[in-house]
């Protein structure tokens, strides 16, 4: 009997069929079109290009222009690749323009898919922004893709870190630009923190195609871009600290593993108030709960969590004498990316390497509120289905699953449940010998660098060769995954997510070639090409009759989505293919997630070592767990959003304000504005209203506007004047604003005093909101507690903030005031001496600005901008001799612009 809702289904199709039946007509238009397109000579292309923008400009839908700006991207790409789109890549294209995801699986091309969207939105001039997870991506693909953009008289751009800012300059203002999400999140932030428009790099956020959208606007959704500057240094303070924890025993805190939480216990508190009073951290008689201990209690707790939390080899590695953090998704380093809140420092004095100091934020941003920004945002990836409901709640983006140009002949088999790790692993080694013995490639998945070298011994022992792909060997990636598919090939991998390289059975042909080429430069190339391919299609045929890429998993991940993404590496094109997921009650998922029944359901059956159970009610059972899982971390995302839309809301008014400031010729009247309130601020403190003239304050009135707006004025005698009332005495005050303001005005000349008015307003805007961001930290890491009074900390956090925020904002408007009250025309020598320091400082910023932070995976990341300077006169690198004599917390006079204790100063 079948249900009411599976009835509907095979009645009237999934919403996900109708979706693509919509589009079938479409798809027909565009096919009907091809003839016609081919006709049209290379010129003829670009010059339909420019029909199709003008068409667009004088104000023609992008709707209506769809099938021809499709079918002329697809002639292009036949010319310029020589790859013919599919029906399904076309259908792919019109969801993305149509603003959803569109999920393709692996290997159905989707690289090619993004031009067409591309295309049609370029043609309003606003520019188009592709997203990809990494630089190799952003400029592989803007290399390949640009042929096609350029064959149709488009211009193509890339965006990579550390690039010079004219040429970033350019690349934004291509037709389509290639940039990785976490500079397009920085540049966000730099624009910003700029003194003039022509220096903004963004001007339009018009539309934009997320590659890999699930690990972009999820995984590392959960982490805000930080850009930060270098604060006090505070080394000792975590090398003492770092000497307490290796002495607590377990009774003194508690794990929590579902949360990734770890706390002090009562025990561990006493304990730790006695280590911290010995090695002076503490004064004698103080309690941790003592306001004035809140500082040692914050970095106790991350110097906790940074030795029972995080693993080296698994969360991070040392490298080079540094502390590098490893992307939990793609298993990926993250070179220059930190950990904030003391909690990298804390690491590093874990593992007795230098330790950097502290930063404090210059400006931030999450991905989900940057991604917000663009009028229109799509998206593609080979597993979004299990995210749907977070990519329509927090971006407003629809799921489409596309179908494959051929159907899937993969196999994925039931999962294996072992009783423990060893186990597991041995019949993973089994089962690698058996494929191996008949030459089917195998892919070995896991989820640490330390299981990923554990399952390589083992293979060392077996004699089998392999290649081994994670965070130490990820300089080889392309060629590693290039050969995954070769006869016989073996290879393990950590997190397969987001590589960027198709496996294709047999090996990469194009790859095969240049490696022939190299080793005979002086052969024909087409004749070589010719003979590569001939040996690779015999390669490839073998790898058919084996059976195809076999991928096995040594645990699942707690997201279904990665678990899926490995999977999708087999099988692509319609290529045969198997996988298999091998689990034990060991493994974290399992362990924290009720395998306490299962282990006692397995004893009780009386399983002998090396045997497994094998059953769908298991899968069911595991994906069920993984479902809890991603809900939770979707609540935490969404909990983490709903604080950073109340300070988004703030961000955009000033960031509005600065462009508008940056805009505008004149800004004389906003300032006149600005001092004015100021003078009815100090009136209404000084005189309130509704008093007698005898209760007010007239010497502390006169006091404050001196110091504040620079006017000796006689208030005391205004005040004992007859009928002089504080509606005058107001009035009096505007007008000898407004003198002094025009007397300035003369003496600097009206163009330069605008300039000023600009430059102090945006320093002083720049100024009170990183004071305002850092408050605003604070308040966020205290405001949790406010549950306990059972009120709600959310809506604390709002009414706070806006308070904070207007606080700012008055007192932006009393320190424009004070500013602009105080200068005054210089002399030369003054001048020149000005125009140095601002020279420096505008320097200072602007490389603090490039350095940019970077999100890190468990916090919010940061990175420190050194700020390099000249060598001292005479400095020689191996003569301490001529390094002079500074102290250990001088600048280093090599030029570092690090301190001397952490420079030269440690080799001396």
């Amino acid at each position: 009997m079948l249900g009411i809702g599976t009835l509907a289904k095979k009645i009237f199709g999934t919403p996900n069929d109708r979706k693509i039946k919509a589009t079938r007509p479409l798809i027909a238009k565009i096919n009907a079109l091809e003839p016609e397109f081919e006709k049209l000579s290379d010129q003829g292309l670009i010059e339909k290009t420019e029909e199709l923008r003008k068409r667009a400009l004088d104000g023609e839908t992008l709707d209506a222009l769809l099938p021809e700006a499709f079918a002329n991207v697809r002639e292009g790409a036949r010319r310029a690749l020589g790859l013919r789109a599919f029906d399904t890549q076309l259908m792919g294209g019109v969801f993305l323009h149509q603003g959803n995801i569109a999920e393709m699986k692996t290997g159905e091309g989707k690289t090619l898919v993004a031009t067409f969207p591309a295309y049609l939105n370029a043609l309003t001039g606003k520019g188009v922004h592709v997203v990809t997870v990494n630089e190799y991506l952003a400029k592989r693909d803007s290399e390949w893709m640009g042929k096609v953009f350029e064959q149709l008289g488009m211009t193509t751009g890339v965006i990579w870190s550390g690039q010079p800012d004219d040429q970033k300059m350019a690349a934004y203002q291509s037709d389509v630009t290639y940039a990785t999400n976490n500079e397009l999140g920085f540049d966000y932030l730099r624009d910003n923190m700029k003194p003039s428009l022509d220096q903004v790099f963004q001007k339009y956020h018009n539309f934009a195609i997320v590659d890999e959208v699930d690990s972009i606007l999820i995984d590392e959704a959960r982490t805000p871009l930080i850009i930060s500057g270098p604060a006090e240094d505070r080394s000792e303070l975590y090398t003492t600290i770092d000497t307490v924890i290796p002495l607590l025993s377990e009774e003194h805190y508690e794990i929590d593993e579902k949360t990734r939480g770890v706390t002090f216990t009562e025990e561990g508190n006493e304990y730790l108030e006695q280590k911290l009073i010995e090695r002076g951290l503490l004064e004698e008689g103080a309690s941790l709960y003592d306001p004035e201990s809140t500082t040692v209690v914050h970095h106790v707790n991350q110097a906790l969590r940074a030795h029972k939390l995080f693993q080296r080899d698994k969360d991070y590695i040392v490298r080079d004498g540094e502390v590098v953090l490893i992307d939990e998704f793609t298993g990926r380093m993250m070179a220059g990316r930190r950990l904030s809140e003391g909690l990298h420092q804390a690491i590093e004095a874990k593992e007795e390497v230098q330790i950097q100091p502290e930063n404090t934020t210059l400006a931030s941003v999450t991905f989900q509120n940057y991604f917000r920004l663009y009028d229109r945002l799509s998206g593609m990836t080979g597993t979004a289905m299990t995210e749907a409901e977070e990519f329509a709640e927090i971006y407003g983006l629809g799921v489409v699953e596309v179908p494959t140009n051929r159907p899937i002949a993969r196999v994925d088999e039931d999962d294996q449940v072992y009783r423990t790790a060893m186990e597991k692993y041995r019949a993973m080694i089994e089962e690698t010998k058996k494929a191996h013995a008949k030459g089917q490639p195998v892919l070995l998945g896991t989820t640490s660098i330390e299981k990923s070298e554990l399952l390589s011994q083992m293979l060392q022992q077996e004699g089998i060769e392999h290649n081994v792909l994670n965070a130490r060997h990820h300089e080889q990636e392309a060629q590693i995954v290039a050969d995954a598919g070769r006869l016989g090939a073996v290879t393990i991998a950590t997190n397969m997510a987001g590589r960027g390289t198709d496996i294709q059975l047999g090996g990469n042909v194009d790859i095969k070639v240049m490696a022939a080429l190299e080793a005979n430069p002086d052969a024909d190339p087409a004749e070589l090409r010719a003979a590569e391919e001939a040996k690779h299609a015999e390669e490839k045929q073998k790898v058919l009759d084996a059976g195809g890429l076999f991928v096995m998993a040594s645990e699942r991940h707690e997201s279904r989505r990665i678990d899926n993404q490995l999977r999708g590496r087999s099988g692509r094109q319609g290529d045969p293919g198997r996988t298999r997921f091998y689990l034990s009650l060991e493994d974290d998922l399992m362990r924290i997630f009720g395998s306490e029944r299962l282990d006692k359901v397995l004893s009780s059956l009386g399983m002998k070592e090396g045997e497994a159970i094998i059953h769908p009610w298991v899968n069911k059972s595991l994906e069920r767990a993984q479902a809890k899982v991603e809900g939770r971390n979707f609540d935490m995302r969404k909990n983490v959003l709903k604080f950073d839309d109340v300070m988004n809301d703030q961000r955009k008014v000033i960031f509005g304000q600065r462009r508008e400031i940056m805009a505008a010729e004149d800004l004389s009247e906003i300032v006149n504005d600005m001092r004015h309130e100021v003078i009815d601020d100090l009136i209404d403190t000084y005189m309130p209203p509704k008093t007698y003239a005898e209760q007010w304050d007239t010497a502390g009135l006169q006091a404050a506007v001196l110091e504040g707006l620079g006017i000796d004025a006689p208030v005391a005698e205004w005040a004992a004047e007859e009928g002089v009332d504080d509606e005058q005495i107001r009035e009096r005050l505007e007008a000898a604003s407004d003198a002094l303001m025009a007397e300035k005005t003369e003496a600097f000349g009206p163009e330069n005093m605008r300039n000023i008015e600009k430059q102090v307003l945006l320093q002083t805007i720049d100024a009170k909101w990183r004071e305002h961001l850092l408050t605003l930290e604070h308040l966020r890491s205290v405001v949790g507690f406010r549950g306990y009074a059972q009120r709600d900390p959310l809506n604390e956090y709002k009414n706070e903030s806006f308070q904070l925020f207007e606080s700012m904002l008055d007192s932006l408007r009393e320190d424009v005031a004070k500013q602009l009250s105080r200068v005054r025309p210089m002399n030369e020598e003054e001048q020149r001496q000005m125009m140095m320091e601002m020279a420096a400082r505008q320097a200072a910023m602007q490389q603090m600005a490039s350095a940019g932070g970077a999100p890190a995976p468990a916090a919010e990341g940061e990175a420190v901008a050194e700020l390099a300077e000249e060598p001292a006169p005479g400095f020689v690198e191996d003569d301490p001799e001529t390094w002079g004599n500074p102290s250990r917390n001088d600048k280093c006079p090599c030029g570092s612009g690090k301190k001397f204790k952490h420079c030269h100063g440690r080799l001396a």
